[in-house]
């Protein structure tokens, strides 16, 4: 093109109106959620919800400027790696992991999509960063575990009356590879309160219903999303044995549980859009650091309490944040 072409092509372009260039299509990112929960888990639909909102707030609107491809695992580590494998191959701009499980697949399928990670366990100590500080690799997220949030599990079950001796603790081992580690926590805050632990592991429908045969003791459930997703199951088969039971999640108890202390689930998904915005317009997972939860929450359900024949001890009762009566 000669330069009387080119002042021409200028001229057009300057002439056109702010608005008619405003309006100019910015092109579509591609976001890829892989939950844990069912498409239809109450938890799980209000978690999508959450994070919709937030990333509209941040500039990111579905069907508009960003497109999101959901997958939901329903508590089952098959269909999870399954559903890893499609989201990658869709090569996606991001990838957002709710649940540990969700990670794990997703990581070991790519190490150059940035993943955003929430309600995970231990990120470190399961190889998903290399610091809390300073991530590395391709991976941050927002973590739903302290320390001593094992050992205060322990301590709520020996306020019930009548008392607890003996705790069984409940967990699928495909699905919360870190209990090892919540269970030496356990174990060491048993010796201090008197208690004797035990594992009571989970893999279907028939080891869930056969918790219903426990005569004596209590239950501990550790935070484990095949739990959560058969959590109708689990919660019938505690109600049958009639053992005080304190779980990972305020859902079990809104559902009949007796008690729980535990993070804000749907807080981490929202802070997660935040990092899902920031690496959108091009910061690196490897310099965001992983962030703890610093809220947690003591629910406790009387009436439950009140179904088996057990009472709380009126300390824990003045703590708790929610008494379902």
């Amino acid at each position: 093109m000669n330069r009387r072409g080119i002042l021409a092509l200028l001229g057009t372009i300057a002439a056109r109106p702010a608005s008619v260039l405003a309006q100019q299509p910015n092109p579509t990112r591609r976001l890829g959620v892989l939950s844990v929960t069912a498409a239809d888990d109450a938890i799980g639909q209000a978690r999508s919800t959450i994070l919709v909102e937030a990333l509209a707030v941040q500039g990111w609107k579905e069907h508009n400027n960003l497109s999101i491809d959901w997958c939901n695992g329903a508590g089952d580590r098959e269909r999870i790696a399954r559903l890893a494998d499609e989201l990658v191959a869709l090569k996606p701009d991001i990838l957002l992991a709710v649940g540990t499980p969700s990670v794990e697949e997703l990581r070991q399928r790519t190490t150059t999509i940035p993943i955003v990670f929430a309600v995970v366990t231990d990120p470190v100590s399961q190889g998903f960063v290399q610091n809390l500080a300073h991530p590395g690799g391709n991976i941050t997220g927002f973590t739903d575990y302290d320390g001593p949030l094992a050992g205060k599990w322990l301590e709520m079950l020996t306020q019930v009356t009548p008392k607890v001796s003996r705790v069984f603790v409940v967990y699928n081992p495909a699905t919360a590879p870190f209990a090892p580690l919540m269970l030496r926590t356990i174990e060491d805050a048993a010796r201090t309160l008197h208690v004797t632990v035990e594992a009571a592991p989970v893999h279907d429908l028939a080891s869930i219903a056969a918790l219903a045969s426990r005569q004596d003791g209590g239950l501990l459930i550790l935070p484990d999303f095949f739990t959560m997703a058969n959590r109708a199951p689990l919660l019938a088969a505690i109600s049958e044995a009639r053992l005080p039971a304190v779980f990972w999640s305020r859902t079990f108890v809104g559902e009949g549980g007796l008690m729980s202390y535990s993070t804000d689930s749907a807080e981490q998904v929202r802070r997660a859009a935040s990092y899902i915005d920031r690496i959108l317009k091009g910061a690196q997972p490897a310099d965001l650091p992983v962030q703890n939860s610093t809220k947690f929450e003591l629910t406790i359900n009387l009436k439950t309490a009140k179904a088996i024949g057990a009472t709380l001890s009126s300390s824990l009762l003045a703590i708790a944040n929610e008494v379902i009566e």
